[in-house]
């Protein structure tokens, strides 16, 4: 036997360093040769990877929320001395489904659930399915090494009997601590960034959608096509105001002191994914039409989603679209996505009594709140934009009408 230091592979694309995002054992464990003894996250995905060994645990290299550069060392290990062997291949997470068969490990006694504070061990697709069930992990046996939740662990546990609720209201002294950590601290670090140094002002407009609407319902009852939302019109709409207002579809560069403005329009959609909030680009969106710009959209948000997105597709919008559908509410102010200028805000959509020719009758409105880069952006130019998609929507045909 012989101390081995297992470093942290290339994952691939030119990534230079990788955060640790889980750990699945913890020094003392024995461990089988080619199984997963961490996750680790990168700008595009989460990769988990393998020891290339069987052996005891050591060491490990680093906590969860640490960033390694390539090369250094992931974990030691206490492994028979034998030749030296290539590092197996990491594998991405994403692509891990329930389904996955996974080679039988040693039978071991379930673990009781874990106590208040302690993180239970569980790949990301294990994480991913309890999440979207509202299981909570720390109440579910684990049959793996070192206690891990497996994904047979969650099935039993969802198809156990559901305990009968005792009498009146207990106390619940739970507090749960989250460490920050991969996607949700970049997006912390990139929101806290993007408020302290652009200044932002918001501009809201009413917009009659009634015509919208009845044009998207008629092209919905054509059986041959997909069935479009909201958001390709708004495509098309961007893509017009902004080649009246090239100012709007522009990067600022506050250290070099330089606006960029760009012809082309790469549209960035705001997605929520379950590692928190991405905004995949719909790249050319000047080139496309209805249908393309729909299909394209949808796309690029489910890779967002499944984590697959290519590193093309997840930078280098020009301005953003962002949307809670349903539960857009009335009025939002969203954040800027730096170097960008502008980011259009979609609200949901209300019926409301409009004034029109001499009466009140039932039109269906919903408000665009956007947001502006004071610092490159006046305030006649934000309006002006917003008015020019104003006009578009209300008036969906300009939207297919060239030079309109």
């Amino acid at each position: 036997m012989g101390a081995r230091s297992i470093r942290l592979p290339d994952v691939g694309e030119g990534v230079a360093e990788a955060e640790i995002a889980e750990w699945h054992v913890k020094a003392g464990d024995l461990v089988r040769e080619d199984q997963v003894v961490c996750a680790v996250m990168t700008d595009k995905a989460t990769v988990e990877i393998p020891t290339p060994v069987a052996g005891t645990v050591l060491a490990l290299g680093g906590e969860v929320g640490d960033v390694l550069a390539v090369g250094s060392e992931l974990f030691r290990i206490d492994a028979p001395d034998l030749p030296d062997q290539p590092m197996p291949a990491p594998r991405k997470a994403a692509v891990e489904t329930p389904a996955r068969v996974e080679a039988p490990a040693p039978v071991e006694t379930p673990t009781p659930p874990r106590p208040v504070g302690e993180r239970p061990l569980a790949s990301p697709a294990v994480r991913l399915r309890a999440r979207e069930a509202g299981v909570d992990l720390r109440q579910v046996r684990g049959s793996g090494p070192a206690g891990r939740i497996t994904h047979d662990d969650l099935t039993t546990f969802l198809e156990a009997p559901a305990p009968q609720p005792a009498r009146g209201r207990a106390p619940n002294p739970a507090v749960e601590t989250i460490k920050v950590v991969g996607l949700r601290r970049r997006i912390a670090q990139n929101m806290a960034e993007s408020t302290r140094r652009v200044a932002h002002f918001s501009y809201v407009e009413e917009v009659d959608v009634t015509a919208l609407e009845e044009a998207r319902a008629a092209l919905n009852a054509n059986p041959r096509q997909p069935r479009l939302t909201m958001l390709p019109f708004l495509m098309l709409a961007i893509v017009k105001a902004a080649a009246d207002f090239p100012q709007i579809n522009a990067h600022y560069d506050d250290e070099a002191e330089v606006i960029r403005r760009f012809g082309a329009v790469h549209l960035g959609v705001a997605t929520q994914t379950p590692s928190g909030l991405t905004v995949p680009v719909v790249r050319h969106a000047e080139t496309l039409g209805l249908y393309e710009a729909a299909r394209e959209m949808k796309r690029v948000t489910e890779a967002a989603r499944a984590g697959l997105g290519a590193r093309d597709e997840m930078s280098g919008s020009t301005i953003t679209l962002t949307s809670l559908g349903p539960l857009g509410g009335i009025v939002s102010t969203p954040v800027i996505n730096r170097p960008e200028v502008a980011i259009v805000g979609v609200n949901k959509i209300v019926v409301r009594p409009v004034w029109r020719d001499n009466a009140f009758a039932p039109r269906k409105v919903m408000n665009l709140s956007s947001s502006f880069d004071h610092r490159v952006v006046d305030g006649f130019d934000a309006a002006s934009f917003i008015q020019r998609l104003r006009v578009l929507l209300e008036q969906p045909a300009l939207l297919f009408v060239e030079g309109a």
